[in-house]
């Protein structure tokens, strides 16, 4: 069975559409690996079918921030801006786990954005919504504090258990800051009794504590 026909977004194309996009092979990509860099020109429309890609912006110091995940059903930004526009690369994606995905080459993906317009309409409603995303992005890092993002991606991240698995790195690039402002905003987090702490692992003890960090409340 085709991979169009097990997945949602692309089953409900017209038949066309899906039959050029069966004629492509989906990859497995291993965890770990760097499916682009900054400077690469754009080969293609990525299509997520198992997995998950981070895509990070590298500064010239070699700090990094996570500007956005792609998992099953949602849309690299920067694929779709280097298609549209010409752009290179400009940010980093690496594969956080294994992923099965497809790549729809450039011509495949014009071909598809001229003739289905149900195509068009998932790649730009794909694109707008991610952009969205983009602009939360934007606005957390330039009106909210550390303390605020650190409580927020907490809560977001927790499971069911209220245990966060991510190293202090891992943390610091995905609120936009340094490892060290994390370690010193967690220490402080723990001492008033918002979470407990251990390598690896963060623990949250009060929801309401941390939920009024989030909205600006000192601690």
């Amino acid at each position: 069975m085709s991979w169009t026909n097990n997945t949602a977004e692309i089953a409900g194309l017209d038949a066309p559409a899906r039959a050029l996009l069966g004629t492509l092979t989906p990859v497995e990509v291993p965890k770990g690996a760097v499916l682009f860099c900054p400077g690469e020109a754009v080969k293609g429309y990525v299509v997520m079918l198992s997995g998950q890609v981070d895509v990070n912006l590298v500064g010239p110091t070699g700090r990094d921030i996570l500007l956005y995940r792609v998992e099953p059903g949602q849309s690299c930004i920067q694929s779709t801006l280097g298609l549209l526009g010409g752009d290179d690369y400009t940010a980093e994606a690496t594969a956080e786990t294994a992923a099965r995905l497809v790549l729809i080459p450039r011509d495949v993906f014009f071909a598809l954005i001229d003739s289905s317009p149900a195509f068009r309409r998932l790649v730009f409603s794909a694109f707008a919504e991610r952009m969205q995303a983009m602009m939360q992005l934007i606005e957390n890092v330039s009106f909210m504090s550390v303390e605020s993002r650190l409580a927020a991606l907490i809560l977001d991240r927790s499971g069911p258990n209220g245990c966060l698995h991510m190293t202090q790195a891992e943390m610091a690039t995905a609120i936009g800051t340094a490892r060290e402002v994390v370690s010193r905003r967690l220490e402080k987090l723990a001492r008033s009794g918002c979470i407990a702490q251990e390598r690896g692992v963060v623990t949250i003890l009060d929801r309401k504590a941390l939920n009024q960090v989030v909205r600006g409340a000192a601690f």
